[in-house]
């Protein structure tokens, strides 16, 4: 245990160390790398449009850290798509990638699907609702790339404030984490007990390490990634950001029970792809909650997706793309 935490927290670094971006420009040209970034959105017209300027401004105009911004949509009903659309990020309709693999709503869909509609050797994933955005979301998680060839996976962490009727608690965020995740991790994977936001939204990975991974659509594609990196290339593979603070919208108490359901169905998943844990049982697919109706409680059923795709290398239209000679 004391080995793997020193090796977390050698890994463990914070996004000032990686500020000077003219340096990280100048090793991803010696290194000959192209930096890919994508958001994954759904109705997200309130903040894409900040977020896509303030990026693409620092860190495509100034300096071409980042060399193609994009938007991979899941049917937004609002203004997300022509938003993003005018402050220069390429937009695409999840259903319009890989039409012959058809489509499913969800944001495990989006980060898989963007795999085949970007370029680059290093894929970064921004969630879409920062309220704070600045150049760091990005260039804290290429930075541990383009510094150790080792790494193969960076997950951002930070304080998350807690919005209340009443105030704004300066953290608190992360309840699934706490409550979930981090005690599932203890029971099975101590090791990965250590990451501080195993959930996050905003993360980066080598292309040669995520064409290999399989993606849940829905809400456990950020566990059954760490889970698969885990087991594929060791701990030593990730690291991790500390960002300082992250300010975005949350969720009732009823979604992040529904999130937590999705994220529990792919730890069972994995439990039986790894066979480090005997489920025999047959999972529900349905959530279930529990509405108070004046003196009774109404059941609500909520189908909550269990899909997962395979590793994108699998499919001969990306082996196609990306691998044109068979290599």
């Amino acid at each position: 245990m004391k080995e793997t935490q020193s090796v977390l927290l050698h890994n463990t670094f914070h996004h000032s160390r990686f500020a000077d971006t003219k340096r990280l420009c100048d090793l991803k040209q010696r290194k000959d790398l192209r930096i890919s970034l994508a958001f994954p959105t759904l109705n997200e017209e309130a903040t894409i449009g900040k977020e896509i300027l303030v990026i693409k401004t620092e860190l495509m105009d100034r300096l071409p850290l980042i060399d193609e911004i994009a938007v991979v949509d899941s049917g937004s009903s609002d203004k997300t798509r022509e938003i993003s659309a005018a402050y220069g990020a390429t937009v695409y309709l999840s259903k319009d990638i890989l039409k012959g693999q058809g489509t499913f709503r969800g944001k495990g869909e989006n980060l898989w699907k963007s795999l085949y509609a970007l370029n680059g050797d290093i894929i970064v994933w921004i969630d879409a609702d920062i309220q704070n955005i600045a150049p760091k979301f990005v260039y804290a998680l290429v930075g541990p790339l383009l510094e150790n060839d080792d790494l193969q996976y960076v997950k951002a962490f930070y304080e998350r404030p807690l919005k209340t009727l009443a105030d704004i608690a300066p953290s608190g965020g992360g309840r699934v984490t706490e409550i979930l995740v981090r005690p599932l991790f203890s029971l099975f994977y101590p090791e990965l007990a250590f990451l501080i936001q195993p959930l996050s939204g905003e993360y980066a990975g080598r292309r040669k390490l995520l064409e290999q991974l399989a993606f849940s659509v829905g809400y456990g594609v950020e566990l059954g990634h760490l889970l698969d990196v885990y087991h594929a290339c060791g701990i030593g593979a990730l690291a991790q950001v500390d960002i300082d603070k992250r300010v975005h919208r949350n969720q009732s108490v009823q979604s992040l029970s529904r999130m937590s359901f999705g994220i529990l169905n792919t730890f069972f998943h994995r439990c039986r792809k790894y066979g480090e844990v005997d489920v025999k049982a047959a999972v529900n697919a349905y959530h279930i909650a529990l509405n108070v109706l004046g003196e009774k409680h109404e059941p609500v059923f909520t189908e909550v997706s269990a899909v997962e795709r395979p590793p994108i290398i699998e499919l001969q239209e990306y082996r196609k793309k990306f691998y044109p000679n068979g290599g």
